[in-house]
């Protein structure tokens, strides 16, 4: 795509941004099934948009969007426009860049079920390839219901598309979660997947492995000699992972009766943060060796037994409240739900890893909706000191606390004791804080625009792999079995609340109490 040069006085530096010059993007088309749909408008162009902006599109560059709803390539130009000037955060828009990028968006409507529509498809690309010289490169990206991605790659195989005809070319595909609805599902798609693309060219998408704070876990602990030493289990007593949002289900009852807490966040986002975490140190940090690390703990984690998920998993459903003097529904009064739903919008679980780094340190690790604020994080807790020196009369010695603060403010902080001023020695707790936005005074890429530039550069080391799906499934799958068949009383917190008492009590039998963000 040709982008409008840049003033020789403006021409930025290898120092403003390395990552521009050290990594090429080849040229590609970016076909995205359900191109008409939310993740389109709000995510996936406004991240390609300012990619463009940033200069890391190559001018060998197209988008071809599928969807089943009539548009011309100027009506779905102007949808695509409209959805970028809404969503891109803290960019401006360009609108002589967006008339350079738009020339290389098309769209093709049709019926996924359809096999007539990947021959079109096919046809399609070698036009887009011919004028935009992309050089048969192919991504293709299913922002689709689950029920249709192994429907959709097996019509890219129908009609050939799966492999370029140039020898140096290459088809990739990413698909969004949830990677199956349970642990039979995940095997069966992964099957039909790689009966058409090889594991190494299927992307599954996970948007919290590419937050600017996530990455920076890996930086953190394998970059700096002063904290590996201390993240195993003779210094570590606990660990908690919170995903909390404010908002109820969003229009999306439906969908989300089908999903809950437990199948929505835990099993891909927060075990894969669980993961990144807790895992050993790759012996290089590429895709292949990250990745391998990352099963390994998976594959780690200590499977529940029946007896033991009514103890060491709690379920939760909101009910109605005033929450800022405003009435809110419950769940079950949420648009497309059923009166008597049994769907989890809360859950949580005590899980231990089974090796020699982690044995006996619990990982807690909580997700809900309509909670009292958006917040996700992770909370190292460390041990206390062995004694205590000073009779100050304060509550317990505030053991340190290390915080990954994923959103929505991104950072890190450690608390820890300090003398107050003046005589005697008493003591509070103090926080020492780093912020990306203050530290850095530059703004992080959203979390597409880094997995999209790093699926058209070839390196999956942000993506999930086969293995790892099915090993996040195998832990949550007990609970599902148990949770399927549970007399629960819901709802059994109220929106506006931390969860259900239960989750509380999980936590107090070993001594624990979940922090307050």
């Amino acid at each position: 795509m040709a982008v409008p040069p840049v003033p020789p006085q403006a021409e930025p530096s290898v120092l403003d941004d390395p990552l521009r010059f050290d990594r090429s993007t080849p040229p590609a088309a970016v076909v995205i099934f359900g191109a008409n749909g939310d993740l389109t408008r709000r995510k996936l162009m406004p991240a390609l948009y300012r990619l463009a902006f940033e200069r890391r599109l190559p001018p060998g560059f197209a988008v071809v969007g599928i969807s089943r709803t009539p548009l011309s390539d100027a009506d779905f130009r102007g949808h695509m426009r409209a959805g970028v000037e809404k969503y891109l955060e803290d960019s401006p828009f360009d609108t002589a860049l967006w008339e350079e990028f738009e020339r290389g968006l098309s769209y093709l409507p049709g019926d996924l079920e359809d096999d007539a529509l990947y021959t079109a498809l096919r046809a399609r690309l070698e036009q887009v390839a011919a004028a935009r010289q992309t050089g048969g490169n192919v991504l293709f990206y299913l922002s689709t219901q689950p029920s249709y991605y192994a429907r959709v790659a097996e019509g890219i195989a129908t009609a050939g598309m799966q492999r370029a005809a140039a020898p140096a070319a290459w088809r990739r595909i990413i698909i969004e979660k949830p990677f199956g609805h349970d642990a039979s599902s995940a095997r069966e798609l992964n099957t039909r997947l790689q009966n058409v693309f090889a594991e190494r060219d299927i992307y599954r998408i996970d948007h919290y492995l590419g937050k600017e704070t996530v990455q920076n876990i890996l930086a953190f602990r394998f970059g700096n000699g002063i904290f590996e030493p201390l993240w195993n289990r003779r210094y570590v007593d606990h660990v908690q992972i919170t995903a909390a949002e404010s908002i109820g289900v969003e229009g999306r009852g439906a969908y989300y009766q089908e999903a809950g807490a437990l199948r929505d966040m835990i099993q891909n986002h927060l075990l894969q943060v669980m993961a990144t975490i807790a895992m050993e140190p790759p012996a290089v940090f590429d895709a292949t060796a990250t990745r391998d690390e990352r099963a390994k703990l998976l594959r780690s984690i200590r499977i529940l037994k029946p007896e033991e998920v009514p103890t060491q998993a709690v379920a939760g459903q909101y009910g109605p409240a005033e929450v800022g003097g405003a009435h809110v529904a419950g769940f079950r009064q949420e648009p497309g739900v059923n009166a008597d739903s049994r769907t989890d919008t809360y859950a949580a679980v005590t899980l231990f890893v089974e090796n020699w780094r982690w044995a006996g340190v619990p990982f807690y690790i909580r997700s809900g909706k309509r909670l009292p604020k958006r917040v996700t994080d992770i909370a190292i807790q460390f041990h206390s000191a062995p004694l205590s020196l000073f009779d100050d009369g304060e509550p317990g010695s505030w053991p340190n606390l290390l915080v990954v603060r994923v959103q929505p403010e991104e950072g890190l902080s450690m608390r820890f004791s300090s003398k107050r001023p003046g005589a005697g020695m008493t003591r509070r707790p103090v926080t020492m804080d780093f912020n990306y936005g203050t530290s850095f005074g530059e703004r992080s890429p959203s979390a597409y625009e880094t997995l999209l530039l790093d699926a058209l550069q070839g390196d999956a080391t942000l993506y999930t792999r086969q293995d790892m799906v099915e090993a996040s499934w195998a832990v949550v799958q007990p609970i599902l079995d148990v949770w399927a068949n549970a007399p629960f009383e819901f709802p059994n917190y109220a929106a506006g609340t931390w969860g259900p008492a239960e989750s509380d009590a999980m936590l107090a039998r070993r001594g624990h109490a979940w922090r307050i963000p």
